[in-house]
């Protein structure tokens, strides 16, 4: 991969960062069955110890042994079993809140210390992470993946996945911290992997950052989205015509450059907003747009919601990205 590609993929990346991301190491015994119901946008599973079958709902199971990860895109319900005919016993449901399959809770009755569930003794130890916040910017990459994807941890990264194991039994100061980040790690380790393997499908856009001209348009308008840009101002700095960079610009993205970029401004805005006490004025310069009114004419036509209306979505919905109004 290009430095160039590595440079407009981390901008997409930095978005979903984790933050406060639940990280549990579960002890079974078969039979086992887990139905995940959390709603969580992204979660990654990874055996320490033993196999384990991913069985979406919609799709075929998907087999996960040790020295690999599976990564689930959300919301979409799942189950993580022993075998895939295995019936669940338990379910979670979003604040990780877990209870069996008659809706008794149980979750402190299987608490076996730091960040660890299940059976005092079993033939499985899974870990997990879950994302707790689904991050606006990072939609165009997540959006690509499939609803299950399971990769070999390279031998090079096999240390991250035994780091995060014994991170997660202990409890010092700024644990969560350190967690957070060996979980990006792994993520970030999983998808570049996905990403540059031949014939899995990778999108237009990363597609395109290998090309000399587009990936340079791209890597400037995820390194300076605030600019004044133009076709023509973006042609002149990777030093093309204006029609010529329109032309391949959309030939292998799939989208004009000027599109391109309202939707990342956007993606940008609405993180900015979520997160954050900063006026629509604050965030509009920051993004690009010379004032609230014209952020918010933007957002209303693209988003179909102004922007004070996904401000109140999303302080209802934490966990989940807020849907355009059809």
């Amino acid at each position: 991969m290009s430095t160039l590609a590595d440079d407009t993929l981390t901008g997409l990346l930095d978005g979903p960062r984790a933050r406060g991301a639940f990280l549990l190491r579960s002890i079974l015994n078969p039979p086992w069955s887990i139905r995940v119901e959390d709603r969580a946008p992204l979660s990654l599973v990874t055996p320490a110890q033993g196999d384990a079958w991913i069985v979406p709902d919609h799709g075929d199971p998907v087999e996960l042994h040790p020295g690999e990860v599976a990564i689930m895109r959300g919301p979409t319900p799942y189950t993580i079993a022993d075998d895939p005919t295995t019936p669940p016993q338990v379910i979670i449901y979003p604040g990780q809140r877990c209870v069996t399959i008659d809706g008794d809770d149980i979750g402190e009755s299987r608490n076996l210390g730091v960040r660890t569930w299940g059976n005092n003794e079993g033939s499985a130890v899974m870990l997990s992470g879950t994302y707790q916040m689904q991050r606006e910017i990072g939609q165009r990459l997540f959006g690509a993946l499939p609803p299950v994807l399971v990769r070999p941890i390279d031998a090079g990264d096999s240390a991250l996945v035994a780091l995060l194991e014994n991170e997660m039994l202990k409890q010092e100061p700024g644990q969560e911290l350190v967690l957070d980040r060996i979980l990006d790690l792994v993520l970030v380790s999983v998808l570049r992997a996905w990403l540059a393997s031949p014939g899995v499908g990778a999108p237009a856009w990363y597609r395109a950052q290998h090309d000399p001209v587009v990936g340079a348009a791209l890597q400037l308008l995820h390194t300076e989205p605030a600019q004044p840009w133009t076709v023509a101002t973006l042609a002149a700095r990777v030093g093309v015509s204006r029609a010529a960079l329109a032309r391949r610009f959309t030939a292998l993205v799939g989208e004009p450059p000027m599109n391109y970029l309202t939707s990342l401004r956007l993606a940008l805005a609405a993180d900015l907003m979520r997160e954050s006490n900063a006026t629509i004025g604050s965030v509009a310069r920051k993004v690009g747009y010379s004032s609230s009114f014209a952020l918010s004419t933007a957002f209303k036509r693209v988003r179909g919601m102004s922007p004070q209306e996904y401000i109140r979505q999303a302080a209802a919905n934490p966990g989940v990205a807020v849907a355009a109004v059809s």
